[in-house]
């Protein structure tokens, strides 16, 4: 068995070889047509190569093949059948395939497509072979899946990480790495396009729903990761800007900085060189992200084991920026811009001024992230910086970016006039006004903390964005039912779905305010850690909890402590949690297993801590998290926009013209 996964993924290099030459010979040569086809096909039969390799090392997991090192590390024979399937992904080796199996799949959806425009998708198809080649050459020489233990054959495996032990593990990393791989198409595409010279903006029309797509992988993948951060590690919170979170929002950060930018590309032939680095730079930071991931530069409870195989992320890097930078320096002619900035007060601003705020917080977090590792280099020590560093300047930026949100709706192409601008912007400026005197007057004290100030600001400005958004959608449904006499809920929808991409990207900014709203919460959390025994109770923030109970579960993969915990209110009983850990049999790890009232109004997060070695009682800890549900149901908003804007637009309906009766001449028939 792994000897047929070791040849396929030789084939699939030797294929994917064979797709870069013999594909650049046929751009280089004209005329190759025949030359340039066997390319197309051998880049199809990749991917049937390497999905021959993940198949053998899902199979080998799920026969429980420990005579192959990969799986004798990520999993045992207790270990459930879904976090089976997910060895693929689960380590170093396993995580490489998936990536080159995902670049195999996109790559195989962009060559059965080649007849939309054959040139340009032969230079996308190249590229992709070439990104394809680096990730084959790491699998068959630097971190082979396929290893064959050496000594005796062990009897069972070390397991599967605890921490990935979490159904949500299941579909988050498949989430971060369709996000990840997938803006490789509209980076290919982009250099493809700056190498040809291609004329026009029809590469960003091709690459639209691709970058989207992609988008809303990443954005779920990281949203994912952030949940099970919240669910799994028993700290009460969602991000604490580890190195890999970070990892995964820099290319977040560069690629929704793109899809602004590219409108001002698409309407006035603007920001053209600025649009080929940005997706230059996603693409690149995808790369880095899986580079932190796997060098071991960085500490991290997300990270794999320390490795030698960051050096081959840092060639690649280098080789690629250089490859960029030389295509942008020969072909930087073919990117001038067909107009000038005419005002500061129009949407060609705000798109402006928006990618500026983004660049300046993937800065922010690329500098934090990398401090530590750079002060080591220059001093000899590790200085690492915290979340203060990153909010004390992402925090301002997030507000602003708000501010951006609100006022972009309401801006024309070109220019602007004052006069409309404020009218547009009087009611919903009066309401976010309103907000904040109501939550003044509700007790809020902004003046006695910072972090008051900003959560009361991020409120403000969230609720400015919600009455531009629903303002934006009842103005353009008064017109269209004004004409087709509909009720305005269903005008509205009727809108949206002419202007597809316009009114799905207001969903998004809407899902993104509900988002915001959850993390201004973050200022009022609570929290409090105290043995519990039989019947001892703990209150916070009006609740009250009672120990019912604790115990102790054994199960084939895993043993358990838990308690269980009457959750009270009011004098009444309201709900009953049981907290876990878990002691992992084959790791001789533990995990945490939160358990979690939620509402719209806060988290009741419980932790079980493990028990007091001298009283022999659990010790638990409480987290009150207000508005965390905001996030989740934030992401869901932003998710369906994502999938509107997709949509085609629907043809406009067309009401005939009443036909006018002309009256007859005066004397008309004498």
């Amino acid at each position: 068995m792994p000897q047929i996964g070791s040849y396929a993924l030789l084939l699939a290099l030797a294929l994917s070889g064979y797709s870069f030459v013999a594909g650049l010979i046929a751009l280089l040569h004209d005329g190759s047509e025949r030359l340039g086809e066997t390319a197309r096909r051998a880049g199809i039969a990749t991917f049937a190569a390497v999905v021959l390799a993940a198949v053998v090392l899902v199979t080998a997991a799920f026969s429980d093949d420990f005579s192959i090192a990969y799986i004798f590390h990520h999993s045992n024979r207790d270990l459930p059948a879904p976090y089976k399937f997910a060895t693929l992904w689960s380590g170093q080796e396993g995580s490489l395939l998936f990536w080159s199996l995902l670049l195999a799949s996109y790559g195989l959806v962009l060559r059965l497509r080649h007849k939309t425009d054959s040139r340009l998708f032969a230079h996308a198809s190249v590229i992709i072979a070439a990104v394809q080649v680096f990730f084959l050459l790491l699998l068959n020489f630097a971190a082979h899946p396929f290893a064959i233990m050496q000594g005796s054959l062990p009897s069972d495996g070390n397991g599967l990480n605890p921490l990935l032990q979490y159904p949500e593990m299941v579909i988050h990393p498949p989430m971060l790495y369709l996000g990840y791989v997938g803006f490789t198409v509209p980076f290919a595409f982009a250099l493809g396009a700056l190498i040809m010279r291609y004329p026009g903006e029809k590469w960003i029309h091709i690459t639209r729903r691709w970058t989207m797509v992609t988008w809303g992988f990443l954005t779920c993948g990281v949203f994912l990761g952030a949940h099970w951060a919240y669910s799994v590690l028993g700290w009460g919170g969602y991000w604490g800007w580890d190195p890999v979170e970070n990892a995964s929002l820099m290319p977040w950060l560069t690629g929704t900085a793109f899809l602004h930018s590219v409108m001002m590309q698409e309407k006035r032939g603007m920001l053209k060189v600025w649009n080929m680095w940005l997706i230059f730079a996603t693409f690149l930071l995808s790369i880095f992200g899986t580079f932190l991931t796997r060098s071991g530069v960085v500490s991290s409870v997300h990270a794999f084991a320390q490795s030698s195989i960051g050096d081959w992320f840092v060639a690649f890097l280098a080789l690629t920026f250089v490859v960029c930078l030389v295509s942008f320096i020969k072909n930087r002619s073919h990117l001038s811009s067909e107009h000038k900035l005419e005002s500061l007060v129009s949407r060609e601003s705000s798109f402006l001024f928006n990618n500026l705020l983004l660049l300046v917080a993937c800065f922010t977090v690329l500098w934090g992230t990398l401090f530590p590792v750079l002060s080591e280099w220059v001093q000899g020590t590790k200085v690492t910086v915290g979340a203060p560093f990153f909010n004390r300047v992402n925090v301002p930026v997030a507000l602003l970016l708000l501010l951006l949100t609100a006022v972009g709706p309401l801006l024309a192409w070109r220019k602007t006039s004052l006069e409309s601008l404020k009218r547009n912007f009087l009611w919903p400026a009066i309401g976010s006004l309103a907000t904040v005197v109501l939550l003044i007057a509700l007790g809020l004290r902004p003046w006695k903390d910072s972090s008051y100030l900003y959560s009361l600001m991020t409120i403000a400005l969230s609720v400015l964005v919600a009455l531009t958004v629903i303002s934006e959608f009842i103005r353009g449904g008064r017109v269209i039912s004004r004409h087709t006499r509909q009720n305005l809920f269903a005008s509205m929808v009727h809108l949206a779905h002419r202007n597809t991409r316009r009114y799905g990207g207001y969903i998004v900014h809407f899902g993104v305010i509900v988002i915001m709203i959850g993390f201004a919460g973050a200022a009022f959390n609570q929290d409090k850690e105290q043995e519990m025994g039989y019947g001892d109770r703990m209150a916070l923030g009006g609740y009250t909890l009672v120990c019912r109970s604790y115990t102790q579960e054994y199960k084939p993969n895993y043993a358990s402590e838990w308690a269980i915990i009457d959750v009270f209110k009011g004098g009444r009983q309201i709900d009953t949690l049981y907290p876990e850990r878990r002691f992992y049999n084959a790791s001789q790890q533990t995990s945490t297993i939160v358990a979690n009232r939620s509402t719209f109004k806060e988290d009741l997060y419980l932790v079980y801590e493990g028990l007091n070695q001298e009283t022999g009682r659990p010790i638990i800890k409480v987290h009150l998290n207000p508005l965390v549900m905001w996030i989740w149901v934030g992401v869901w908003i932003m998710i369906c926009g994502t999938v509107i804007a997709l949509i085609p637009n629907a043809v406009p309906v067309r009401v005939p013209a009443p036909v006018r009766v002309q009256a007859a001449p005066v004397g008309a028939g004498d």
